[in-house]
């Protein structure tokens, strides 16, 4: 397999225990789409080092109603080689969070952490490896435009590995926790990867909507696992819209609706309705797939979940002005979405978003995602509890 160092230019486009620290952000508003009104009642920072880049963040609830969150954290930027998969915890429904439990840290840039629970109680995290900071460190050693000491961190770090092994170290990952996150196994090899990791369906098969990556062909598509996430097969693959390049789609995520129909969205950076998410449908367990289409949302990455009445909730960034973050609900299985609501709207920038969200027992949601704020030169995670009127 020949290894292709950087899968896509997903990155480049953004450019054209038991304590909470909480931030004062704008008064909580109620916002209203399409006859839906929500009431935000809390914003805060969550993130318990200041002093470290915190990324892309997923958020799951067990079956016991803990919290868990994990991410990229360890980081000095967006991107650079000491990202680690982080793993957080909340016993009292996002109140507070435990400090950060490190899970895995290869000696590359670990990034976009996924969470699952499954029906055997089984802990399934995901990541993917990079070394895109490469050509940044390239640069930095050619012109000795940095400080000493952060030049001496890049290059101690790079260099604990040789070339080969570096590359040896890319890939697809995920871990596996029977007891409850206490101890982890070995990363393994999964078939695909996207930020927010797999589902499980009601069957009990879980199916993985992502990415392949460092392959000369990263098709897209869905991986399959009937053994609680211990080996994988791929399941079937999503064919581009008429006129686009599979290549340009990233960060799936996948939902079932009651009636069995899964919904696949896709983050598009081809030029037609670039930026936006897209969209398919399975009718048969993820075999098949409609044709990719438009749903009018501009945004990315979107992330599914399925509510307690049925209906569906699309979370994701919106990174324009005013940066922030939005989420839609469909009330027909995702055949039309509602207009934007609003859940921040004050980031100093694009440097944002992959928000995930909970549905609580008392019906209150919890959303997370990642925002460089205008306090810190290190992004943190942040957090917003709301409800539906």
């Amino acid at each position: 397999m020949s290894i292709i160092k950087h899968p896509s230019n997903r990155r480049a486009f953004l450019g054209t225990t038991l304590a909470t620290s909480v931030s004062a952000f704008a008064t909580p508003q109620l916002l209203a789409a399409d006859g839906i009104k929500i009431e935000v009642t809390e914003q805060k920072v969550i993130s318990l080092q200041k002093e470290k880049y915190h990324g892309w963040p997923t958020l799951a609830q067990r079956k016991n109603g803990q919290l868990l969150l994990v991410c990229s954290g360890g980081r000095e930027t967006h991107v650079c080689p000491f990202g680690r998969v982080e793993l957080m915890r909340s016993n009292d429904g996002g109140a507070t969070w435990s400090y950060s439990q490190v899970i895995m840290d290869t000696p590359i840039d670990d990034r976009d952490a996924g969470i699952l629970e499954t029906s055997e109680g089984t802990l399934l995290a995901t990541t993917f490896t990079s070394l895109a900071y490469e050509p940044i460190l390239v640069k930095a050693n050619e012109t000795q435009d940095w400080d000493a000491a952060r030049m001496a961190r890049w290059n101690g770090v790079h260099n604990q590995l040789n070339e080969t092994q570096r590359n040896n170290l890319l890939g697809n990952w995920m871990l596996r926790s029977g007891n409850g996150g206490k101890t982890w196994s070995r990363p393994y090899r999964c078939l695909v990867h996207s930020p927010h990791g797999p589902i499980e369906l009601k069957d009990g098969t879980l199916f993985y909507a992502g990415k392949q990556l460092w392959t000369e062909e990263p098709k897209i598509g869905a991986a399959v696992s009937t053994d609680d996430g211990r080996t994988w097969k791929m399941h079937s693959t999503i064919s581009a819209r008429d006129g686009d390049d599979y290549r340009k789609y990233h960060e799936l995520h996948a939902v079932e609706t009651k009636s069995g129909k899964i919904i696949a969205h896709i983050r598009n950076h081809n030029s037609k309705s670039a930026g936006e998410t897209l969209q398919c449908e399975s009718t048969d367990g993820g075999r098949t797939w409609s044709p990719v289409h438009s749903i009018g949302v501009w945004g990315f990455p979107s992330h599914l979940l399925q509510l307690d009445d049925g209906r569906l909730l699309m979370s994701y960034g919106y990174r324009n002005t005013p940066f922030g973050n939005q989420v839609r609900i469909s009330e027909d299985k995702g055949e039309t979405w509602s207009a934007p609501i609003t859940l921040s709207d004050d980031a100093v920038g694009y440097d944002l978003g992959y928000p995930s969200t909970i549905q609580r027992s008392d019906g209150m949601f919890v959303t997370v995602w990642y925002e460089k704020l205008a306090s810190s030169e290190f992004a943190q995670l942040r957090q917003a509890t709301w409800k539906l009127l």
